[in-house]
């Protein structure tokens, strides 16, 4: 970008000052000055940094709806939907309400609609709900009441609507 030799005549002399070059001690702190804000853009041009997921924790009640493109791990009690990334409910939470997210992870009780494309129920879970998903794992020992319903894409609104009506097989 800039070049420490340039060739320069009788009539660049008094173009020098204007030019940015690093020999120039009237042009070296416009040419940081640009150098920096030049180099600005490139920091925000790296990947950020993956934010930790938001905890709700053990002592913590919720009456409301929960949206973020991040992740949530709920270890307390939460009365309204919850939107996520990747949701995790821990063993002794309560969800009263639907859960949405790409990664679903349940320890603990949801009574619900559940809507994810990996959803996974341990052998503590709860669910009193339909389940629509893309892949779906129940461990041995996990609590069940509900339909599950699979879908190429459980998390679009389309789905919603198609949801209540139930295959039987």
């Amino acid at each position: 970008m800039f070049s420490k030799t340039k060739p320069t005549d009788g009539n660049d002399k008094h173009e020098a000052p204007t030019l940015t070059t690093p020999s120039a001690p009237s042009s070296s702190s416009s040419s940081s000055s640009s150098a920096s804000s030049s180099s600005a853009p490139a920091p925000s041009a790296a990947p950020k940094p993956k934010p930790a997921p938001s905890i709700l924790s053990s002592d913590l009640m919720v009456k409301g709806n929960l949206i973020t493109t991040g992740d949530i791990q709920v270890e307390g009690t939460v009365e309204g939907d919850i939107r996520a990334h990747l949701l995790t409910i821990g063993e002794g939470a309560t969800v009263k309400g639907e859960v949405i997210a790409d990664d679903v992870v349940i320890n603990g009780r949801i009574l619900g609609r559940v809507r994810g494309l990996k959803v996974r129920l341990t052998a503590s879970a709860r669910v009193e709900g339909d389940i629509i998903h893309k892949t779906i794992a129940i461990e041995s020992g996990a609590h069940f009441e509900g339909s599950v319903q699979r879908a190429d894409d459980p998390l679009s609104t389309s789905e919603k609507s198609k949801a209540p009506v139930k295959a039987t097989a």
